[in-house]
């Protein structure tokens, strides 16, 4: 399967991306897609095999409507091309609104006596003169008001209908009788009807509309805020040695292993490998920690993170599209371009909207005619349903909350894969967290050695020096510490002896053959599993586990011969974090491949009171199912071992210092490893779902009133409702409501903790 995503044009309305939607599904090959009216994106998975990317684009054009495949641009060309389209179409609808509004403003004030039934002396009545008006009208409706008429003419011909079919029947209805009252007004006369013509509504109603779509655009460009934010951080030039020389390059230029100059206060342009030098680098764009981080020849370093005291060099890694920024930045756009499971109820009312919406204007026409006999109030009640009944608000309800959400969460450091990952994590009632690496630091340390002969003959060093060489096979943190403890003890790792049949037993230890002996480091429980007697040490065992640290025997040709106390300091945040979780209702769950008696050492010095111990990581997928008939469940990991749980959970979570593979499991990515960010992610996501709740009622409920009142139902009460010009502004107000409350979102902030 391919996944690729498309940028739309001619969108007017949520039914507008429904049509598109299915004119995409249509196509034969295609197994997905979402289409988000408020980014105007269409994301599509399909199997290349049975159709291709022009196929699809032929269905949208088919549909009435441009498609293109989003540019793989660098980061800033990027938003100067989007930001350069969005000022273009605002400075076009500023121009056009203000000239509609002019013209309405003086059609208004010609017929503002005969609205109020009363003479003005000194009154230009000449603004009232019905020919005047029509030469008034006519640029307004089709200059101004072009782009509605066409976009439902291109519905028309792709037997389809939307807003714009709305607005063009509403102020085409209007515009037309006033033409023939114009043209034959003795006519409306010999029939005992008043010639009263109707050209301000029509022209007041699209500079109404024009000003709404003006005010629409502007909100839902500040919907990306924290997108522009991010690109904002990218570096725009780069000191690049291209032959011998030192040259300042657009950071577009640079190229995998280009060696890149960086002095101090600058900011980093790409990623790479340090070569030269030493420096303290900024990373809190990134990891949210605020330190500075220490640089030195074979670290990596990050673009667009920030230089702070030295200067050095490095070799570029990974440039353009393919930096840790450009992929944030994707990751962010990919959440803002998917859509939540709460739009399906929005999706499945603007599916009927527009037709049913007509028959309704039909209705309401030939019923006022039929009863009151006034062509005139059967006019207006039609024309009011027709621009009154726009499914704007419904369609922009979800998508620009979930922007909004998405970005605020990039700014906090959460990376978000989709809308439903958002949505789904508001639901959640229980937490289960990983040790090591994720309530720890990761970075464990030998802190305690004995052997069971003691350190006579050398037999210490030797035994080290053999344990060394079967761990450094193995990629586990547990191994990466012996073998930095036997490099402190004077044990090199190039000096270190081969080994032969090494395996790794998942969740017990490692053995290989060193020089003919069978060399095996692990768990207490394998060792006994595997009948090998450890009553020598088990004391020492017993109180290093209870201290909370780890212990590995080591065991020669199937005899205990020592013991390993590994050490692996909390994060200073954790203990807090998992208190926060709980003071929201939440339950804390440890699950780890560790002795039952050091997690649950570490579970009580963090306040966690359910563990789950010596689970293997084959184990741990079937652990968070038992977990999830009890509720739903977020696993947090950031181990290779923890993929197949993430994936499992409801919401997987994983630290962004962990694997790829991790991250790639998960749903919810937390880039500083602070587990106070799993607060803000679900606080974040409680917000989002109830400002989504909130639009979508807005929504709701100014259709299910608005359609009424326009039809007329409150005509003996309150008739001046029934002026389409009230409902032309209440239309533009309704989704310039919702985005503005969408907008809200921005001021977001995490409550009870600082995450900074």
């Amino acid at each position: 399967m391919t996944a690729t995503t498309l940028k739309l044009k001619g969108m007017s309305c949520a039914a507008c991306a429904t049509s598109i939607e299915s004119a995409i599904h249509q196509v034969p090959g295609v197994r997905e897609v979402q289409v988000n009216f408020a980014a105007e994106l269409a994301s599509i998975e399909y199997d290349e095999g049975s159709t291709s990317l022009e196929k699809i684009q032929a269905a949208v054009a088919d549909a009435g409507y441009e498609a293109s495949k989003r540019e793989d641009l660098s980061i800033g060309e990027t938003d100067a091309k989007a930001q350069e389209e969005r000022k273009s179409q605002q400075r076009s609808l500023l121009i056009k609104t203000g000239v509609s509004g002019v013209i309405g403003v003086a059609l208004i004030l010609g017929t503002l006596p005969m609205m109020l039934g009363i003479d003005i002396p000194g009154w230009p009545m000449f603004l009232h003169n019905p020919w005047l008006q029509l030469v008034l009208a006519t640029p307004v409706l089709f200059w101004c008001g072009k782009s509605f008429y066409m976009g439902a003419w291109k519905a028309f011909t792709h037997r389809a209908a939307n807003m714009n079919t709305l607005i063009a029947l509403g102020t085409g209805a209007a515009y037309v009788y006033s033409v023939f009252v114009t043209l034959y007004p003795g006519f409306l006369i010999s029939q005992g009807l008043a010639p009263d013509v109707y050209y301000e509504a029509a022209v007041v109603i699209i500079a109404l509309l024009l000003l709404g779509r003006y005010l629409e655009n502007r909100a839902r460009g500040q919907t990306s805020d924290a997108i522009r934010q991010l690109m904002g951080l990218q570096a725009n030039m780069a000191r690049v040695i291209r032959r011998g020389e030192d040259v300042d390059l657009p950071v577009e230029d640079v190229v995998v292993g280009d060696i890149v100059i960086v002095r101090p206060g600058e900011k980093i342009p790409v990623d790479g490998e340090v070569t030269e030098g030493t420096s303290t680098v900024d990373e809190s764009m990134v990891t949210g920690e605020p330190v500075p981080v220490k640089k030195e020849p074979g670290e990596e370093v990050i673009g667009a993170t920030i230089n702070k005291t030295g200067s050095f060099r490095f070799r570029a890694s990974r440039v353009g599209k393919d930096t840790v920024l450009a992929q944030i930045v994707q990751l962010v756009q990919d959440a803002q371009g998917s859509k939540a499971p709460i739009q399906k109820l929005a999706d499945q009312v603007t599916r009927w909207f527009v037709p049913v919406v007509i028959a309704i204007a039909i209705t309401t026409f030939v019923l006022w005619f039929n009863l009151v006999g006034n062509v005139t109030l059967a006019l207006l009640t039609t024309v009011g349903v027709l621009i009154i009944a726009c499914p704007c608000a419904l369609g922009l309800a979800t998508p620009t909350s979930i922007m909004v959400g998405t970005g605020k969460g990039a700014e906090n450091g959460i990376l978000i894969k989709d809308a439903e990952s958002l949505e789904r994590a508001h639901k959640l009632q229980t937490i289960v967290v990983d040790k090591t690496g994720t309530l720890t630091e990761g970075k464990p340390t030998v802190t305690d050695y004995l052997t069971v002969k003691g350190t006579a003959n050398g037999n210490e060093i030797q035994l080290l020096q053999m344990a060394a060489a079967v761990e450094r096979s193995s990629e586990h943190p547990l191994a990466e510490a012996v073998v930095n403890y036997a490099a402190s003890q004077g044990i090199e790792k190039k000096k270190l002896t081969s080994v032969q049949d090494f395996d790794a037993v998942t969740g017990r230890g490692v053995q290989g053959i060193i020089n003919g002996r069978l060399v095996q480091i692990g768990t207490d429980r394998w060792m006994q599993g595997l009948g090998i007697d450890t009553r020598a040490l088990q004391s020492e065992r017993q109180s290093w586990e209870a201290s909370a640290k780890t212990t590995a025997w080591i065991a020669v040709d199937g005899k205990a011969e020592g013991l390993m106390g590994i050490s692996d300091a909390l994060k200073k945040t954790s203990a807090q974090a998992v208190s926060a979780l709980q003071a929201m209702g939440l339950e804390v769950v440890m699950l780890t491949g560790d002795n039952r008696q050091t997690a649950e050492a570490i579970a009580q010095e963090v306040g966690i009171r359910r563990v789950f111990a010596e689970v293997r990581p084959d184990q741990k997928a079937a652990q968070i199912t038992q977990l999830q008939s009890e509720g739903k469940v977020a696993m947090v990991g950031d181990g290779i071992n923890d993929a197949p749980a993430l994936a499992q959970a409801d919401v997987g979570i994983s630290i962004g210092t962990g694997t790829d593979v991790a991250i790639a499991a998960s749903d919810i990515t937390l880039i500083s490893g602070d587990l106070r960010s799993i607060v803000t992610a679900i606080q974040l996501s409680k917000a989002t779902i109830i400002n989504i709740r909130q639009n979508l009622f807005f929504a709701f409920i100014y259709n299910v009133a608005g359609i009424p009142i326009a039809a007329g139902i409150l005509y003996p009460l309150f008739g001046w409702l029934l002026n389409p010009i009230v409902a032309g502004g209440a239309m533009a107000f309704s989704s310039v409501s919702v985005v503005t409350n969408a907008l809200r979102l921005r001021n977001f902030q995490p409550e009870g903790m600082d995450i900074r």
